[in-house]
């Protein structure tokens, strides 16, 4: 970092490299200098809608760009690990979308280069980053529920997605498990850990990945964790936390909640609400904010999203994946 402006590449031109660039744009002290895709015409247009100088028609090309600080990476997971690898190699900082990357293997790949080279690695879980799911951390921490005894959260897509779409292709690492599941286990992860138990039912699909699966997680310390996730219905996408003492609910999209309702017995019912001042809820800048705090600070990770956290994540789908009998072409 030579400057307090961190400078952004992009690399992939779809629809959440889009949203991330539209908030990324929006901070004061981010600049996206670049943008790149496998094809020249796609990198270009979406240079042209943002306002981006430099335009690359492959991902190498973007990678050795020496005027960029961090890339963010936003291609299908099953490209995760060959393109986050191309530019820790080239020396930039990498912000690598969920899921991390197809498996653990792939995953302790990526982190192993980032180590060796000194160079910041960040899976880019935008629930850990947002205010109202750092306040629940905080409430669980501080023991306002007492001891976490089981974590519930869901999340569904209603479709139906034909069979070429990618959440269908096995190619791709299509299935609700990695698109959609991450976010509750992350969750359960957040506020317990990695769990010492693991069972999973699925509904497969005609091509073999999951349409939907239900994941029961267990610690030693004896709490729970019943987690579902789909492409074949969509889900009110709630989660709640319930400990010795008292319940946290999210009422809805609770990985990007706007409010959180504390339980206790004996007392009211207390609301926590989003500060308006963050931004929509949908925003992505808290994890770009987090990314640049970081880089500022000469860290090589996140505390709110460490590498090991996200290890032990890959470690819990690939063993749901291996209950369920979802294994994609290129394992």
């Amino acid at each position: 970092m030579t400057t307090d402006t961190v400078r952004w590449g992009i690399l992939a031109t779809g629809g959440i490299a889009a949203a991330f660039t539209a908030d990324l744009v929006d901070l004061p002290d981010a600049e996206v200098v670049a943008v790149g895709s496998r094809t020249e015409a796609s990198a270009q247009a979406f240079a042209e809608r943002f306002g981006i100088p430099r335009a690359y028609g492959d991902w190498g090309a973007l990678a050795e760009d020496t005027d960029i600080d961090v890339v963010y990476v936003a291609t299908p997971h099953s490209a995760h690990r060959t393109a986050a690898g191309l530019c820790l190699k080239a020396g930039r900082a990498v912000l690598c979308e969920k899921p991390f990357t197809l498996n653990v293997r792939e995953a302790q790949e990526l982190v192993a280069l980032a180590r060796d080279n000194g160079r910041f690695l960040m899976e880019a879980m935008w629930m850990y980053c947002n205010p109202l799911i750092r306040r629940l951390k905080a409430l669980v921490d501080d023991g306002a529920i007492g001891e976490v005894r089981t974590v519930q959260a869901d999340f569904g897509l209603e479709g139906p997605f034909p069979p070429s779409h990618r959440l269908r292709d096995p190619a791709q690492g299509g299935g609700a498990l990695l698109d959609l599941g991450v976010y509750p286990v992350s969750f359960a992860h957040l506020l317990l850990g990695e769990p010492d138990g693991i069972s999973a039912q699925a509904v497969l699909s005609a091509e073999g990945v999951d349409l939907q699966t239900a994941l029961a997680l267990s610690w030693d310390s004896g709490a729970l964790a019943a987690l579902h996730c789909s492409v074949a219905g969509g889900t009110g996408t709630t989660a709640s936390v319930t400990g010795s003492r008292g319940r946290i609910d999210i009422p809805s999209g609770f990985f990007h909640p706007d409010r959180l309702v504390l339980h206790r017995a004996g007392r009211d019912p207390e609301e926590f609400t989003a500060d308006p001042a963050d931004g929509p809820r949908t925003t992505l800048r808290h994890e770009a904010r987090e990314v640049m705090r970081a880089l500022r600070a000469g860290e090589t990770e996140s505390p709110l999203a460490p590498l090991d956290g996200t290890l032990a994540v890959m470690r819990t789908l690939d063993a749901v994946r291996e209950r369920i009998g979802v294994r994609y072409p290129h394992e």
